[in-house]
């Protein structure tokens, strides 16, 4: 199957002053029908919060939030009496199930914080909520497999996920080469939150994505320093 490039300029975007925001897939007043989502991928941000300020205390139900911090840190506090904080190198997912409040602010006054927000719908519906947080230092290394950020209910490593699906990804140095074998009848969305990858001949700069679908094998060289984010999904 053809692989098909979403660039980042085309990604939806939203400045609050508080937050400067883009969105990969439609969300909030970003509606855009040719990006809905892939497979149980629902929402995609990046997210840059300024000193002191964040996101106050609101509701969510049925869902997977994951959140990756690339700068600075979050602090999270949630109805279920989770309070931590999240720093680069962290992975934490959050289920909301049958319905829970949190809140999610930057943990710096001074300084701005920088991270991932993640939606995948759970396969699921009326969980118990629930919660996870590890520190998993991510770091692609030349010819190996990617790090597993995330897997279905933690199996194959990660955090564990209500659903058939794999967040691998981590901190790459330019240079680093690996590939992944994308199964037939598996959806995928590959994400440059940082730095510049060369993926199966083509250059993705920061900001960009990458829709594909398997079997599909795809070769990574990181062209300067960044981060990688691939997604492996069920296409059910």
């Amino acid at each position: 199957m053809a692989i098909h490039v979403h660039k980042s300029e085309a990604r939806g975007k939203a400045n609050h002053g508080w937050l400067d925001t883009r969105h990969s897939f439609s969300f909030a007043r970003w509606y855009n029908p040719d990006h809905m989502g892939i497979g149980p991928l629902r929402v995609l941000n990046q997210d840059v919060i300024t000193g002191g300020s964040g996101f106050p205390t609101h509701g969510h139900r049925d869902m997977d939030i994951v959140s990756i911090v690339l700068r600075g840190a979050l602090e999270h506090k949630d109805s279920e009496g989770n309070v931590a904080v999240i720093r680069p190198g962290e992975v934490q997912r959050m289920s909301a199930g049958t319905g829970v409040t949190h809140s999610e602010m930057n943990h710096f006054k001074d300084q701005t914080t920088e991270f991932l927000q993640i939606w995948v719908i759970p396969d699921e519906r009326g969980m118990a909520p629930s919660y996870e947080q590890k520190a998993l230092n991510p770091e692609v290394t030349e010819g190996e497999p990617l790090p597993v950020l995330a897997s279905p209910r933690g199996a194959n490593g990660g955090i564990g996920l209500h659903q058939d699906a794999h967040m691998l990804g981590g901190k790459a140095a330019a240079g680093v080469s690996t590939r992944y074998t994308l199964e037939e009848g598996r959806l995928g969305y590959f994400h440059m939150p940082k730095g510049a990858c060369w993926v199966n001949g083509t250059l993705l700069n920061e900001g960009d994505g990458m829709y594909m679908a398997g079997p599909e094998t795809l070769e990574f060289t990181v062209e300067s320093d960044g981060y990688l984010l691939l997604f492996d999904l069920t296409g059910q």
